[in-house]
C-alpha cells in the first residue's frame, strides 16, 4: 500500500468519525455558547451588577 493511498484512508476514517459524531446529537463545541443553569445565570448577573434573574424575569412582563 502506497503511503498516499494510506493517507487517503486515514482522511476517509477521519471524516467518517466526525461525521457520526456529529449525526449523533449536539455539536460539543456549542456547549460555551448556551446559557447554562438558572443558578449560574444568576450568578454571573450579580457579579456584573445586573439585577437578579427572577426581578429581570419579572420586569418583562405585569403581573395579572
Amino acid at each position: 500500500m502506497g503511503k498516499d493511498n494510506e493517507q487517503t484512508l486515514r482522511m476517509a476514517a477521519i471524516a467518517g468519525v466526525l461525521a457520526m459524531l456529529q449525526s449523533q446529537g449536539e455539536d460539543p463545541a456549542q456547549i460555551a455558547r448556551k446559557s447554562g443553569m438558572a443558578w449560574s445565570q444568576d450568578h454571573r448577573r450579580m457579579f456584573s451588577g445586573k439585577s437578579s434573574l427572577i426581578n429581570h424575569r419579572a420586569s418583562r412582563s405585569p403581573w395579572k
